[in-house]
């Protein structure tokens, strides 16, 4: 399909760069395929829900994986950054290096150091080998939980590029950038839709006798590289690494048997489950890299509802929604958010999404 599909203009001041206070306040627009939109609020979710349905949640955990160095070749040196985004062994990292053109493989990387100041603590790398678009693999002198704790000392938290761009990342954003259930560790971005729980909208939601199920998909930076490409055939995705458990998968499966509705909270709940799932739509345990790209013309195997927040032109996720609610349902759904001063974005409000049964474009 034709990515200017998928275009739209969004007014700047619409990009939220905190979010809601408290986190269950936010704006939520039900979205259902041939009916009128609804404004409500996340707090509004246990009323939308059933006794029975089902919530798939992504439960990793955002990592400080946006690192500042020095890059040293003999004599010569230059500052450089580097988002990790997939970790392939106990010391390898893919991560995209900015800027690229400084880099080669064989090049020594000191984190923790901006040119200016020393950092006491120590996080060596190697460019094992560099790749396309800025993307290099990274080996680093320490290994394992050793690496993960050199992390959490040197990282940033790495914040979307909209928000980046306008605000540097602060101790809030530690806390405000990862979801109440986080537990495993290995993002680079957290799974948004889920920031909007509270443990108050979590104990309503179990008094109405809905589930909580969770997932895990290590959310990578790719999720942010807008599609350059014309056409989204041309369009290559960077796999992120997931895990459906066997209990998860007996849950999800018992609950279509007798009538309950699965809602994956997030795109990347949705995108493992379309991945592990059997074409009846059932789910087995599962785990592997996944690059799964969902476009209008896929069919929806598992999730009949999609809560998630109001994604990017001409992104992925914008196409994720379209193949899920239909196109033209999607266009009018944005349209109506932008008009009624909805916020966007990874801290801006969020979408309640019903199954189109046919794609209306």
């Amino acid at each position: 399909m034709r990515v200017d599909l998928f275009d739209f203009d969004l007014p700047e001041e619409r990009i939220a760069l905190r979010p809601a206070e408290p986190r269950d306040s936010a704006k939520m627009l039900v979205v259902k395929p041939g009916e009128a939109l609804d404004d409500r609020i996340v707090g509004d979710l246990p009323s939308l829900l059933r006794a029975g349905d089902v919530l798939v949640f992504n439960d990793t955990k955002v990592i400080p994986a946006q690192l500042k160095g020095i890059r040293r070749r003999g004599e010569a040196q230059a500052q450089v950054e580097a988002t990790l985004h997939m970790r392939v062994a106990p010391d390898r990292w893919l991560a995209f290096m900015r800027p690229g053109k400084r880099i080669a493989a064989g090049d020594r990387i000191h984190f923790g150091h901006d040119g200016n100041s020393c950092f006491l603590g120590q996080l060596d790398a190697t460019v094992i080998e560099k790749g396309e678009g800025g993307e290099a693999l990274l080996g680093f002198d320490l290994s394992g939980p050793f690496l993960d704790e050199a992390l959490h000392a040197v990282g940033h938290i790495p914040l979307p590029p909209y928000i980046a761009s306008k605000r540097d990342d602060d101790e809030r954003d530690r806390a405000d950038y990862q979801t109440i259930y986080a537990r495993e560790e290995g993002a680079v971005a957290a799974p948004t839709a889920g920031l909007h729980f509270t443990p108050e909208l979590f104990a309503a939601l179990d008094a109405k006798g809905v589930e909580r199920r969770f997932v895990t998909l290590h959310v990578g930076a790719g999720t942010f590289l807008p599609v350059k490409a014309d056409d989204t055939a041309d369009h290559k995705m960077h796999a992120e690494i997931g895990s459906v458990s066997r209990e998860t998968a007996g849950a999800l499966n018992a609950a279509k048997a007798r009538g309950g509705r699965i809602i994956a909270v997030g795109t990347t709940s949705l995108r493992l489950l379309e991945s592990a799932a059997r074409e009846d739509g059932t789910v087995p345990a599962w785990s592997g890299p996944t690059d799964i790209f969902i476009t209008p013309g896929y069919r929806i195997r598992t999730a009949d509802m999609l809560m998630t927040n109001f994604h990017l032109p001409r992104s992925t996720l914008f196409m994720l929604v379209s193949a899920f609610s239909g196109l033209d349902t999607m266009r009018a759904a944005y349209a109506h958010a932008i008009a009624n001063r909805y916020r966007f974005y990874s801290y801006g409000d969020a979408s309640l999404l019903y199954r189109a049964e046919t794609s209306d474009g």
